[in-house]
Protein backbone atom coordinates (compact mmCIF):
# COMPACT_ATOMS: atom_id res chain seq x y z
CA UNK A 1 0.00 0.00 0.00
CA UNK A 2 1.07 3.39 -0.89
CA UNK A 3 2.23 6.09 1.64
CA UNK A 4 0.28 9.09 1.87
CA UNK A 5 -3.50 10.43 2.03
CA UNK A 6 -5.23 8.82 -1.38
CA UNK A 7 -6.27 12.07 -3.77
CA UNK A 8 -8.24 9.89 -6.00
CA UNK A 9 -10.80 6.98 -4.77
CA UNK A 10 -12.55 4.93 -7.27
CA UNK A 11 -15.82 2.41 -6.35
CA UNK A 12 -17.45 0.07 -7.38
CA UNK A 13 -21.23 0.02 -6.89
CA UNK A 14 -22.67 -3.89 -6.93
CA UNK A 15 -21.42 -5.87 -4.45
CA UNK A 16 -18.43 -3.32 -3.53
CA UNK A 17 -21.22 -0.70 -1.76
CA UNK A 18 -24.15 -2.64 -2.18
CA UNK A 19 -24.42 -6.38 -0.95
CA UNK A 20 -25.50 -7.31 -4.19
CA UNK A 21 -26.20 -6.74 -7.80
CA UNK A 22 -28.52 -3.64 -8.52
CA UNK A 23 -30.24 -3.99 -11.68
CA UNK A 24 -32.01 -7.31 -11.51
CA UNK A 25 -33.86 -5.73 -8.35
CA UNK A 26 -34.33 -2.86 -9.94
CA UNK A 27 -36.15 -4.28 -13.03
CA UNK A 28 -38.01 -6.69 -10.54
CA UNK A 29 -39.58 -3.88 -8.53
CA UNK A 30 -40.30 -1.71 -11.59
CA UNK A 31 -43.99 -0.89 -11.06
CA UNK A 32 -45.30 -2.49 -14.04
CA UNK A 33 -47.84 -5.05 -15.01
CA UNK A 34 -46.94 -8.87 -14.23
CA UNK A 35 -47.50 -10.21 -17.89
CA UNK A 36 -45.49 -7.45 -19.01
CA UNK A 37 -42.39 -8.47 -16.71
CA UNK A 38 -43.33 -11.84 -17.47
CA UNK A 39 -43.03 -11.57 -21.08
CA UNK A 40 -39.64 -9.69 -21.12
CA UNK A 41 -38.17 -11.81 -18.67
CA UNK A 42 -38.78 -14.67 -21.55
CA UNK A 43 -37.86 -12.64 -24.21
CA UNK A 44 -34.82 -12.03 -21.79
CA UNK A 45 -33.95 -16.03 -21.54
CA UNK A 46 -32.87 -16.74 -25.10
CA UNK A 47 -30.34 -13.49 -24.95
CA UNK A 48 -28.83 -15.40 -21.85
CA UNK A 49 -28.62 -18.84 -24.12
CA UNK A 50 -26.50 -17.42 -26.33
CA UNK A 51 -24.12 -15.64 -23.83
CA UNK A 52 -23.88 -19.29 -22.20
CA UNK A 53 -22.78 -20.38 -25.80
CA UNK A 54 -20.41 -17.87 -26.38
CA UNK A 55 -22.63 -15.74 -29.24
CA UNK A 56 -23.06 -12.81 -26.57
CA UNK A 57 -21.36 -10.85 -24.85
CA UNK A 58 -22.20 -9.31 -20.97
CA UNK A 59 -23.06 -5.59 -22.52
CA UNK A 60 -25.43 -7.19 -24.99
CA UNK A 61 -27.02 -9.67 -22.66
CA UNK A 62 -27.51 -6.22 -20.77
CA UNK A 63 -28.98 -4.12 -23.48
CA UNK A 64 -31.49 -7.39 -24.48
CA UNK A 65 -32.90 -7.71 -20.76
CA UNK A 66 -33.59 -3.72 -20.49
CA UNK A 67 -35.00 -3.68 -23.67
CA UNK A 68 -37.12 -6.85 -22.97
CA UNK A 69 -38.38 -5.25 -20.11
CA UNK A 70 -38.32 -1.22 -19.61
CA UNK A 71 -38.64 -0.44 -23.43
CA UNK A 72 -41.39 2.19 -23.61
CA UNK A 73 -41.18 3.03 -19.70
CA UNK A 74 -41.30 6.85 -19.96
CA UNK A 75 -38.60 9.61 -17.95
CA UNK A 76 -41.41 10.18 -15.75
CA UNK A 77 -41.59 6.21 -14.63
CA UNK A 78 -37.55 5.95 -14.59
CA UNK A 79 -37.69 8.95 -12.40
CA UNK A 80 -40.21 7.79 -9.89
CA UNK A 81 -38.94 4.52 -9.06
CA UNK A 82 -35.27 5.60 -9.05
CA UNK A 83 -36.30 7.55 -6.48
CA UNK A 84 -38.03 5.09 -4.60
CA UNK A 85 -35.47 2.15 -5.20
CA UNK A 86 -32.45 3.67 -4.08
CA UNK A 87 -32.98 5.34 -0.90
CA UNK A 88 -34.53 1.33 0.53
CA UNK A 89 -30.88 0.26 -1.30
CA UNK A 90 -29.03 2.71 0.79
CA UNK A 91 -31.02 1.61 3.95
CA UNK A 92 -31.11 -2.04 4.15
CA UNK A 93 -28.48 -3.43 0.90
CA UNK A 94 -25.13 -1.54 1.59
CA UNK A 95 -21.80 -2.09 3.50
CA UNK A 96 -21.42 0.04 6.16
CA UNK A 97 -17.06 -0.87 6.00
CA UNK A 98 -18.28 0.52 2.09
CA UNK A 99 -19.86 3.79 3.99
CA UNK A 100 -17.28 4.54 6.53
CA UNK A 101 -14.34 3.94 3.54
CA UNK A 102 -16.17 6.93 1.34
CA UNK A 103 -16.41 8.94 4.40
CA UNK A 104 -12.62 8.95 5.66
CA UNK A 105 -11.42 9.33 2.06
CA UNK A 106 -14.15 12.13 2.02
CA UNK A 107 -12.28 13.42 4.82
CA UNK A 108 -8.93 13.24 3.46
CA UNK A 109 -10.33 15.67 0.47
CA UNK A 110 -9.94 12.92 -2.09
CA UNK A 111 -11.95 13.20 -5.49
CA UNK A 112 -14.47 10.75 -5.28
CA UNK A 113 -15.32 8.17 -8.15
CA UNK A 114 -18.12 5.66 -8.68
CA UNK A 115 -17.42 3.46 -11.57
CA UNK A 116 -20.14 0.52 -12.22
CA UNK A 117 -21.30 -1.64 -14.75
CA UNK A 118 -24.58 -0.81 -14.09
CA UNK A 119 -26.47 1.97 -16.19
CA UNK A 120 -27.32 5.70 -16.04
CA UNK A 121 -30.78 5.07 -14.90
CA UNK A 122 -30.34 4.88 -11.40
CA UNK A 123 -26.25 5.28 -11.01
CA UNK A 124 -26.47 8.65 -11.19
CA UNK A 125 -28.79 8.64 -8.02
CA UNK A 126 -26.75 6.39 -6.55
CA UNK A 127 -23.79 8.31 -6.60
CA UNK A 128 -25.45 11.33 -5.67
CA UNK A 129 -27.18 10.25 -2.25
CA UNK A 130 -23.34 8.94 -1.78
CA UNK A 131 -21.78 11.98 -2.21
CA UNK A 132 -19.75 11.00 -5.30
CA UNK A 133 -17.74 13.95 -7.28
CA UNK A 134 -18.27 11.79 -10.72
CA UNK A 135 -19.98 8.89 -11.69
CA UNK A 136 -19.33 6.77 -14.84
CA UNK A 137 -21.43 3.58 -15.59
CA UNK A 138 -22.87 2.33 -18.57
CA UNK A 139 -25.16 4.73 -20.55
CA UNK A 140 -29.00 3.32 -22.15
CA UNK A 141 -30.98 4.99 -24.83
CA UNK A 142 -33.83 6.70 -24.61
CA UNK A 143 -36.39 6.99 -27.64
CA UNK A 144 -37.48 10.69 -26.90
CA UNK A 145 -39.45 10.55 -23.60
CA UNK A 146 -39.23 6.59 -23.54
CA UNK A 147 -36.48 3.92 -22.60
CA UNK A 148 -35.41 2.33 -25.86
CA UNK A 149 -32.84 0.33 -24.47
CA UNK A 150 -29.60 0.13 -26.38
CA UNK A 151 -26.45 0.78 -24.75
CA UNK A 152 -25.00 4.01 -25.14
CA UNK A 153 -21.61 3.48 -24.11
CA UNK A 154 -19.48 0.25 -23.83
CA UNK A 155 -20.57 -1.77 -20.72
CA UNK A 156 -18.25 -0.20 -18.05
CA UNK A 157 -16.80 -3.56 -17.25
CA UNK A 158 -13.27 -5.88 -17.31
CA UNK A 159 -11.10 -3.58 -19.95
CA UNK A 160 -13.60 -1.09 -20.38
CA UNK A 161 -13.31 0.22 -16.78
CA UNK A 162 -9.36 0.13 -17.31
CA UNK A 163 -9.88 2.46 -20.04
CA UNK A 164 -12.24 4.59 -18.04
CA UNK A 165 -9.44 4.55 -14.70
CA UNK A 166 -6.32 4.93 -16.87
CA UNK A 167 -8.76 8.53 -18.51
CA UNK A 168 -9.24 9.58 -14.83
CA UNK A 169 -5.59 8.98 -13.78
CA UNK A 170 -4.25 11.31 -17.10
CA UNK A 171 -7.01 13.92 -16.33
CA UNK A 172 -5.47 14.30 -13.00
CA UNK A 173 -1.89 13.34 -13.14
CA UNK A 174 0.17 12.44 -10.38
CA UNK A 175 -2.40 11.69 -8.00
CA UNK A 176 -2.81 9.32 -4.91
CA UNK A 177 -5.09 6.84 -6.33
CA UNK A 178 -7.59 4.20 -4.08
CA UNK A 179 -9.64 1.16 -6.01
CA UNK A 180 -12.43 -0.70 -4.55
CA UNK A 181 -14.20 -3.60 -6.81
CA UNK A 182 -15.42 -7.46 -5.64
CA UNK A 183 -15.03 -8.96 -9.05
CA UNK A 184 -12.12 -10.84 -11.13
CA UNK A 185 -13.10 -8.17 -13.79
CA UNK A 186 -11.99 -5.43 -11.37
CA UNK A 187 -8.62 -6.84 -11.52
CA UNK A 188 -7.44 -5.39 -14.37
CA UNK A 189 -8.42 -1.56 -13.29
CA UNK A 190 -7.07 -2.37 -9.40
CA UNK A 191 -3.57 -2.86 -10.19
CA UNK A 192 -3.13 0.20 -11.85
CA UNK A 193 -4.00 1.84 -8.54
CA UNK A 194 -1.83 3.16 -5.74
CA UNK A 195 -3.92 1.40 -3.32
CA UNK A 196 -6.29 -1.08 -4.67
CA UNK A 197 -8.10 -3.21 -2.16
CA UNK A 198 -10.83 -6.68 -3.13
CA UNK A 199 -13.68 -6.68 -0.98
CA UNK A 200 -15.93 -9.43 -0.37
CA UNK A 201 -14.85 -11.74 -3.77
CA UNK A 202 -14.94 -15.07 -4.56
CA UNK A 203 -12.18 -17.34 -3.63
CA UNK A 204 -11.21 -17.55 -7.55
CA UNK A 205 -11.02 -13.80 -7.52
CA UNK A 206 -9.02 -13.34 -4.13
CA UNK A 207 -6.34 -16.02 -5.52
CA UNK A 208 -6.11 -14.15 -8.75
CA UNK A 209 -5.85 -10.77 -6.53
CA UNK A 210 -3.18 -12.69 -4.54
CA UNK A 211 -1.09 -13.39 -7.61
CA UNK A 212 -0.88 -9.84 -8.66
CA UNK A 213 -0.41 -8.60 -5.25
CA UNK A 214 -3.93 -6.95 -4.37
CA UNK A 215 -4.97 -7.21 -0.99
CA UNK A 216 -8.20 -8.42 -0.20
CA UNK A 217 -11.16 -7.96 2.91
CA UNK A 218 -14.43 -8.57 3.73
CA UNK A 219 -16.30 -6.04 4.70
CA UNK A 220 -19.82 -6.36 6.79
Amino acid sequence: MAAGPVQLAVFDLDGTITHRDTLLPYVRGFPMSAPRKFLGVLVFCWTLMLFVVGLRDHGQVKSAFIRSTLRGQTRAQVRAWTAEFVPSVLKHGVFADALSRIAHHRKEGARLVLMSASTDLYVPAFGAALGFDQVICTGVQWDGDRVEGHLTTPNRRGTEKTRCFEALRQSHPGLTTAAYGNAGSDLDHMRLADQPLLVNASASARHQAERLGIPTANWQ
